[in-house]
């Protein structure tokens, strides 16, 4: 074992790159009912880390910014499934971009892995919003939680387009450098530490995020009796975030870090068709 590792010093940022890279085109081949299965299980993780968020959040007093930095701790928990517990997120796979820029995969390879993954991603949410429905947790403090996830809905389809759009772009570009940085650990302790302030940054500031999205919208939708929550704007919302996180997590950090590092690694070689 290199005498680095012994000591727990992390990857650097050049390993990483070629770490995500490797890890790109593994995700890329990977078989169709594996993929769709694990990202049922990551829909399901960044849904209970939105749950877990929607119940610290939900008559919290400790004021507004302390508050919204508890909520974005708690959120961390579907980051940190995913990631140490194996699964499969659409808006971290976007890192899948590197490979690409590299010739190592195809751009039918990204689109199948990307579809797959944000349908079964999909899937995960509801299904998890069903069984919420089902536990009835928006009883919980009498019936506090159920009007707070209530609010969170109703605030993200009232969204503009633009708006959706751009905190999408500033989510993901959090979401896959929270990636990045547990892609730089070697331990589990090191994974979590890495991915916890870039996460709880994106919560706390307000930021959008596709699949969590998915949970929290169609969670409120499903408890709004009084036709509080706009269906039209919860489809701009997630039609605006989804394209919005693509953006961010493959220019802002894929192409970045494959410009500063990647770069000619590979020569003229062509894409695989």
């Amino acid at each position: 074992m290199p005498k680095e590792h012994l000591f727990g010093d992390a990857y650097q940022p050049s390993q990483i790159a070629e770490r995500v890279e490797i890890m790109g085109v593994k995700k890329a081949r990977a078989e169709t009912l594996t993929l769709l299965v694990l990202a049922i299980l990551a829909g399901a993780f960044i849904s209970l880390g939105a749950l877990f968020f929607t119940v610290v959040v939900t008559k919290a007093s400790l004021g507004f910014g302390p508050t919204r930095l508890l909520g974005g701790l708690s959120f961390c928990l579907g980051l940190v499934l995913v990631v140490i517990g194996g699964a499969e997120l659409f808006t971290g796979n976007n890192l899948l971009a590197m490979a690409w820029a590299s010739s190592l995969i195809s751009t039918r390879d990204v689109l199948r892995n990307w579809f797959l993954t944000y349908l079964g991603n999909v899937f995960g949410c509801l299904g998890t919003v069903l069984l919420v429905m089902w536990s009835d947790t928006a009883s919980m403090g009498g019936g506090a939680v159920g009007e707070m996830a209530l609010q969170i809905a109703r605030t993200k389809a009232d969204l503009s387009l633009l708006e959706a759009f751009s905190r999408g772009i500033l989510c993901n570009a959090l979401v896959c450098l929270a990636v990045w940085l547990a892609m730089g650990g070697h331990s589990v302790t090191d994974k979590i530490l890495g991915m916890l302030l870039p996460v709880s940054a994106f919560v706390a500031i307000g930021f959008e995020h596709s699949i969590a999205n998915w949970f929290f919208l169609p969670y409120g939708l499903a408890l709004d009796g009084q036709n509080i929550v706009s269906i039209a704007g919860a489809v701009r919302n997630l039609a605006a975030v989804s394209v919005g996180n693509i953006v961010g997590g493959t220019l802002l950090v894929a192409g970045v870090y494959w410009l500063a590092y990647l770069r000619g690694k590979h020569g003229q070689e062509g894409r695989p068709s």
